[in-house]
């Protein structure tokens, strides 16, 4: 077999407990749509962009999205959520089975700096497999626009990557074409729902892997079930795109050896382009910590306990962006 129905829920998020609100339109979903086998939400769903909420990994937060994903016998996840681990703050979306079991968790790899600063990079991809089905890989909004986390994800056989995001910022249309161009240059399925109010600017899509546009929602709430035919990305990948390019088969049989990941990101052209900052208006000076800093708390040496920056406007990861 290798189709599997899903259902992504573009669902109004604020910074507060929405709990109460995923849960009911998860009831939802699977009332109308019961032949739906797996359910995402957006970033941060459960109590949107607000680090002051983090939560410990396991725990009841999760234990509540478990029972469900076990009641309904779906796969489970339930957006991403800022998780308290080892005095960080990750953005974290846990992979529920439908035994309620927590196959992995994922944590962003890419927070969206300077404006998700406090939060800590995560540096392990993350797939699980779905029995007589397929692969499937996760990422988190910003993680998308750097290409090779996408690649690295089909590199390990995901043929569907599901993509939380929260993003309320002028970018949106640019990310749906990144959204396109990710399924195509992989031959995957990519799915990225977006939220709604603070929660991002809606217009969650579903590419196929073909770069072809499955849906686009619109800026009002939606539940948008679909079946996705596992078996299009295997005869794309061993066929070519109508036929045609064969990208992933191309990339594997380079002769190219891509120097650029094997040295210092800051020889060279890359490292004379400044600090990662906001930017300011002429003449203003913008107080910001180091790069290092910005990727967790204080070490155990130093004092002081740590606490989180609050979450800005620019929504793309959390209130303010991905």
């Amino acid at each position: 077999m290798s189709h599997i129905a899903i259902a992504a829920i573009q669902m109004r998020i604020h910074n507060a407990d929405n709990r109460a609100v995923m849960i009911q339109r998860l009831e939802t979903t699977m009332a109308l749509f019961p032949w739906v086998q797996l359910v995402l939400f957006s970033e941060l769903a459960p109590f949107g962009a607000d680090p002051s909420r983090a939560v410990e990994l396991p725990g009841p937060v999760e234990e509540q999205f478990q029972q469900i994903a076990r009641q309904h016998r779906i796969w489970l996840i339930p957006g991403s959520l800022y998780e308290r681990r080892d005095g960080r703050i990750y953005n974290t979306a846990p992979i529920i089975s439908p035994q309620g079991v927590v196959v992995d968790r994922y944590r962003k790899q890419f927070p969206f700096l300077p404006y998700e600063a406090g939060i800590a990079a995560g540096d392990r991809f993350v797939t699980f497999d779905v029995p007589d089905t397929g692969r499937i890989g996760v990422s988190i909004c910003y993680d998308m626009w750097f290409p090779e986390t996408t690649r690295t994800l089909a590199a390990m056989g995901a043929e569907l990557i599901l993509h939380p995001s929260l993003t309320g910022t002028i970018d949106r249309d640019v990310e749906l074409s990144i959204a396109r161009s990710s399924a195509v240059t992989n031959q995957c399925y990519f799915v990225d729902v977006n939220g709604l109010d603070a929660g991002g600017v809606g217009r969650s899509i579903i590419v196929g892997p073909a770069g072809d546009v499955l849906h686009v929602a619109g800026e009002a709430p939606e539940i948008i079930p679909i079946e996705l035919d596992l078996g299009r990305v295997r005869r794309g990948r061993e066929r070519g795109l109508r036929g045609l390019g064969q990208p992933l088969k191309s990339f594997r049989d380079r002769q190219v050896d891509f120097t650029l990941y094997r040295e210092s990101p800051y020889d060279g052209y890359l490292g004379t382009l400044g600090r990662l900052e906001k930017p300011a208006r002429p003449g203003q000076v913008v107080h910001a910590p180091p790069a290092h800093e910005i990727a967790g708390p204080p070490s155990a040496e130093e004092p002081g306990e740590f606490v989180p920056a609050p979450i800005e406007v620019p929504v793309k990861g959390s209130s303010h962006g991905s």
